[in-house]
């Protein structure tokens, strides 16, 4: 079964809605201007960051606050407990369900977020195989590659999908056992299906904002100063209430940069100040493999901060990239 948005709006997919996507890397302000423009615009804002979606963890995603919302609905936020495995699909079927509601209400959908992945993906025409993460299948696929090891899957894998199995590494358990998934669910490869829903038109007549930094350096130091305040906040005790809770350490939510440090911390590998730093060191270069991703999007208006913050013209500047393309 294709998830829900393969069905939507089918009568309308030669003219697709137009939505507003405000990116760039992390700390960079999306909240804040995505609140500002949906102010101005009748918007309302869906997040896409890959790491807000889960709940009880704000501090160390940078969740925007109830204040810092002003009233601006926001959707995709605390959707997923932090012990669940969450894919993409899921967040383009849930994101997608958000945006035609969204559109009902004659309003703009504000996509906004640091995750070029799950952006590219909502935007995009594609669909996604299908997906069952309790599935016996998928159970025991991963308890054989527990047992056999990921040479022995990729092996099996090739025989079906070569290309697939040529772009996976032994130790890449995950898209091992889903590639495998797929191919003994459906009878095709995973390639195959990828390289059909390429062929398919984009889902959103997207406009989009990215933010950015003129000097390196000030990026550097909005991030230094984000940590520095997320540690004041008290994030290291969000980290230890999560796994006081029983989430485990291993899951991918707790893979987040923040959480993955002090977590490593708390086991004794570095102090609470030098799990700090690494947290600063890695939103680093982060936010370096994030403005790599979003350059590639030259259609994109890039509007970019300077060394003293300018709110007034970022703004007047993306308001009139919007006017100037029919929002």
């Amino acid at each position: 079964m294709l998830p829900y948005y393969d069905n939507i709006r089918e009568e309308v997919l030669s003219v697709p809605a137009k939505i507003l996507v405000i990116t760039g890397p992390t700390a960079s302000g999306k909240t804040w201007l995505a609140v500002e423009l949906a102010k101005r615009y009748r918007g309302e804002v869906v997040s896409a960051d890959s790491m807000q979606i889960y709940r009880r963890m704000d501090i160390g995603t940078a969740k925007p606050t109830q204040a810092e919302m002003q009233g601006i609905p926001h959707h995709m936020l605390d959707v997923a407990s932090p012990a669940e495995d969450f894919s993409v699909s899921r967040y383009v079927d849930m994101a997608c369900r958000c945006v035609e509601e969204v559109l009902s209400r004659g309003n703009l959908p504000i996509l906004a977020g640091g995750t070029g992945l799950y952006i590219d993906s909502l935007l995009s025409g594609r669909t996604f195989a299908p997906f069952d993460g309790e599935s016996p299948l998928r159970r025991k696929l991963e308890e054989r590659y527990a047992r056999e090891g990921g040479q022995a899957l990729l092996d099996e894998l090739a025989g079906a999908d070569p290309e697939a199995a040529a772009r996976l590494h032994p130790n890449d358990a995950k898209r091992i056992v889903r590639a495998l998934e797929v191919w003994l669910t459906t009878g095709s490869t995973i390639t195959a299906h990828n390289q059909a829903t390429k062929q398919l038109p984009p889902r959103y007549d997207a406009l989009t904002l990215t933010l950015d930094f003129q000097r390196r350096e000030d990026m550097w130091e909005r991030i230094d100063r984000r940590v520095d305040q997320m540690m004041a906040d008290g994030l290291e005790a969000e980290v230890r209430a999560l796994l006081a809770s029983g989430v485990p350490e291993r899951c991918t939510a707790m893979q987040a940069i923040g959480y993955k440090e002090l977590a490593a911390a708390f086991r004794g590998a570095y102090s609470i100040p030098e799990a700090a730093s690494q947290i600063k060191l890695r939103s680093r270069q982060y936010a370096k493999r994030q403005r790599t991703w979003f350059k590639r999007n030259t259609a994109a208006k890039t509007v970019l901060w300077g060394p003293v913050p300018d709110f007034g013209e970022v703004l007047q500047r993306s308001t009139a990239f919007l006017e100037e393309n029919g929002i």
